[in-house]
């Protein structure tokens, strides 16, 4: 399957900074929020939303990941170990983090072609925190400008939407 096909979600996979693998399919059933993110951007104190989100929502299914991204402005120049440090020093973030990824253009990650082929090039990254939430069936339940906060209504109301209801 191409990653331009329709599909889910649940055919991509990251590396974690650590190493380890992180298959989407592990969340299988889950609301997955995936945001493209830099240490260095204006935006980067959307951590703190961010972390705020899987403190809230975690235990109710929520999965944040955070895709760190030097495609814009070259705002993520560090090693995986620099950005873990940064992250957990600076913001307290215990939410997944993969590895440095491309979220733009040809050689971008598998995930953002796909999410980009659903979307349209509109509504592909145009800056770091792009957030794109994945619903608990693996297909694409909302986009999010940079510029919309992770605590936006529009961001926390589909969240809900798609939490696992006991």
């Amino acid at each position: 399957m191409s990653d331009t096909d329709n599909g889910d979600a649940y055919q991509f996979e990251f590396v974690s900074l650590d190493g380890e693998k992180l298959p989407l399919a592990a969340w299988r059933g889950r609301p997955v929020l995936v945001v493209n993110t830099a240490s260095f951007c204006g935006y980067t104190p959307q951590y703190r939303d961010l972390e705020a989100l899987w403190r809230r929502y975690g235990a109710q299914g929520l999965v944040v990941l955070g895709v760190p991204s030097n495609d814009f402005g070259e705002q993520e120049p560090g090693s995986a170990a620099d950005i873990k440090k940064f992250c957990e020093t600076n913001y307290e973030v215990d939410f997944p983090l993969t590895e440095k990824n491309r979220v733009v253009g040809a050689n971008a990650h598998p995930f953002y072609r796909w999410a980009a082929g659903i979307v349209g090039e509109a509504g592909a990254p145009r800056w770091n925190f792009h957030k794109y939430l994945i619903g608990p069936d693996g297909q694409l339940a909302g986009a999010w400008p940079t510029q919309v906060r992770p605590s936006d209504a529009a961001i926390t109301h589909e969240i809900e939407s798609a939490l696992v209801k006991p």
